[in-house]
């Protein structure tokens, strides 16, 4: 029988417990476990890198989420790109990525992988054919993909970058963040693997670090589990207990986080002291009708650029008040950057570098008309 995404986010993986009829799943707080006889571990647990039934419980719900047999937690979105990263690849692979990707995404490729070997290629996710183009037949081994992409929200077509991906005989990865499993599942229009920071919006409540893999096919799932236990990057069990309680909620929290952006991108798109918003919910956006095919909704990050140039956009960042200044990004408060300066800083002066009058702002859930007064003051 199945079952729709809010009973999946409450249910899966989630069975009261069996000695005391718990409805929420404990937090087992342990690094080993007793066992029965020696080489012969209670079900299956012997120390907590290696399991651990809360984890467990968390990434039984991240998989039937995301519509993968296999889902892996990790301490954080980037301990899952890393383990991804050389589970998958070996010196001498090649990876294509955005070429505006996430600036933790980029200083990991730039600043680590690269010296042990691995070569990547900018792209612009949004052209097929540019991401065609960068591959190198032979050496390419992932296909990298975020969409909504982090922080100009260009938008990627799954399932025709798929296609080019497994042409080339490459994997297609995709960073699901932005979107949330709500918004968007990828392995239903070809990815191999999803990516998740679910410190963002499968939290969604700013008090948990963490990320995910979801994987489409079950051997390369296990291949990846192996990797997780022998790399050791995993969460601990209160980490994710956390993330399990903020997954109840995702669907109601995003629906109310696109309600919300939805009204803040059309204030922003007729104000005199705006140069340019993005945000792929506007019919202007050049990735929305293929936004509108792939996403239930258009998620709650919006981008825009400050027509008074970089000083102006550092200035709103400044006088905002319910905004906070902050990087990160999918809770419920609202928050304000300037990528340029904070969360993209590592990519400056590379092919990522990203404007210096933009300003992001992840659109929280409180009533929307105060965030709206808290915009206007700041603007000036």
């Amino acid at each position: 029988m199945s079952h729709g995404f809010d009973t999946l986010a409450i249910h899966a993986g989630q069975d009261p417990e069996a000695r005391t009829g718990a409805v929420i799943p404990p937090i087992y707080q342990t690094s080993t476990y007793a066992q029965d006889a020696v080489g012969a571990p209670r079900q299956g647990y012997e120390y907590s890198r290696s399991g651990n039934p809360t984890r467990d419980a968390l990434q039984e719900c991240l998989a039937a989420l995301e519509g993968g047999p296999v889902g892996l937690a990790f301490a954080s979105g980037l301990a899952a790109e890393d383990t991804l990263l050389r589970a998958l690849c070996k010196p001498g692979d090649h990876v294509v990525i955005p070429d505006d990707a996430y600036g933790g995404t980029y200083r990991l490729f730039a600043k680590v992988a690269e010296r042990w070997g691995l070569a990547y290629t900018p792209a612009k996710v949004s052209d097929v054919d540019a991401v065609r183009a960068a591959i190198r037949p032979g050496a390419t081994r992932i296909v990298w993909v975020e969409t909504p992409t982090n922080p100009l929200l260009g938008i990627a077509d799954i399932a025709a970058l798929a296609a080019v991906a497994h042409d080339a005989g490459a994997l297609l990865v995709v960073d699901n963040t932005f979107a949330s499993p709500y918004l968007q599942q990828p392995i239903a229009h070809g990815a191999d693997v999803v990516v998740h920071s679910t410190t963002k919006y499968v939290g969604g409540h700013s008090d948990v670090v963490g990320g995910a893999l979801v994987v489409a096919d079950r051997g390369l799932g296990e291949e990846l589990r192996f990797h997780q236990n022998a790399m050791g990057a995993i969460n601990g069990p209160f980490d994710a207990w956390l993330t399990l309680r903020g997954i109840k909620t995702l669907g109601v929290r995003m629906d109310r986080h696109c309600d919300n952006a939805e009204r803040i991108a059309t204030y922003l798109d007729g104000h005199a002291k705006v140069a340019q918003v993005i945000y792929p919910g506007l019919p202007s956006h050049p990735g929305h009708e293929v936004a509108a095919k792939q996403m239930r909704r258009f998620g709650g990050m919006i981008s825009f650029r400050a027509a008074g140039g970089e000083e102006h956009a550092v200035e709103i960042c400044n006088q905002a008040k319910l905004f906070v200044l902050a990087e990160s990004l999918g809770g419920v408060e609202s928050l304000i950057e300037h990528p340029g300066r904070m969360t993209h800083a590592s990519a400056a002066g590379s092919p990522l570098e990203v404007p210096g009058d933009l300003v992001r702002l992840s659109v929280g859930i409180e009533t929307v008309d105060d965030l709206l007064a808290d915009l206007e003051q700041a603007l000036g």
